[in-house]
């Protein structure tokens, strides 16, 4: 086994390791609704999430740019898809949340620059130094079709998801429960439709760094969904107990 393949196995390890650790210590990440001040200092949550995004935005184009592995259309493909999720993630969502004064640990910036960091090298690295693509490969295979798909539809539902809730905030600065659409029946679809849009991701791609980061999404986002779940039961006395976390009528 080379040594990139054993970097992405422990990669993946890492993450199932995390998964485990946050739901059974029951650890809240400090941003959002959960911020606290015990985790370091402060800075502010529009500019936190620039700076935790960016590594993401930039490092997985750049090394398929100045990689010297051939490329075909379906390696620009992947980076337009990366691209397109990573730009609205940087440059466009951090600057929508119609949020004032709210802040984010600095111990969470930090993370959030390594995470995103490995994730785009071990996918960037790939498709730019390793890859040999196959000439072969027909816009109208299945994996594209499906992949595509899923990711298409994942984006809609994060999209769709998050500018409700920026809106639900636009006039009321306390949170609420969101109403109608998908979140009848999890409290969560923003987090379930950015999973679906990785594993579509990773369908295309059909590659084992492809399949580390749709984990990797999974694993990072559903312990914050079940904090969030339980945080809304904690919060409105009200909150409908047949909604799921994150998956519609599953969890």
């Amino acid at each position: 086994m080379d040594w990139f393949t054993l970097f992405v196995w422990a990669w993946m390890a890492i993450a199932l390791i995390t998964l485990i650790s946050l739901i059974f210590l029951k650890i809240r990440a400090p941003y959002g609704r959960h911020t606290n001040n015990k985790w370091g200092k402060l800075m502010d949550n529009h500019w936190g999430w620039f700076l935790m995004e960016i590594p993401a935005l930039v490092t997985f184009p750049l090394l398929v740019i100045i990689g010297p592995a051939d490329k075909n259309w379906l390696t620009w493909l992947l980076v337009g898809m990366w691209t397109l999720h990573y730009f609205n993630r940087t440059i466009i969502f951090p600057f929508r949340l119609k949020t004032t004064g709210k802040k984010i640990p600095m111990t969470i910036i930090f993370s959030g620059l390594f995470f995103n960091g490995v994730n785009g090298f071990i996918n960037g690295y790939f498709l730019g130094y390793i890859n040999l693509p196959d000439e072969t490969v027909l816009y109208y295979a299945p994996n594209i079709i499906i992949g595509l798909l899923l990711y298409f539809i994942g984006i809609y539902i994060n999209h769709s998801a998050d500018t409700r809730l920026i809106n639900l905030r636009a006039d009321n600065k306390e949170y609420q429960i969101p109403r109608g659409w998908l979140f009848n029946y999890v409290s969560c679809p923003n987090h379930f439709g950015e999973i679906v849009e990785w594993i579509g991701f990773s369908i295309v791609a059909w590659s084992l760094p492809g399949l580390s980061f749709a984990f990797w999404t999974f694993c990072n986002l559903i312990p914050r969904t079940l904090n969030h779940h339980a945080w809304y039961h904690e919060n409105f006395e009200g909150y409908p107990k047949k909604r799921k976390a994150v998956i519609p009528f599953i969890w």
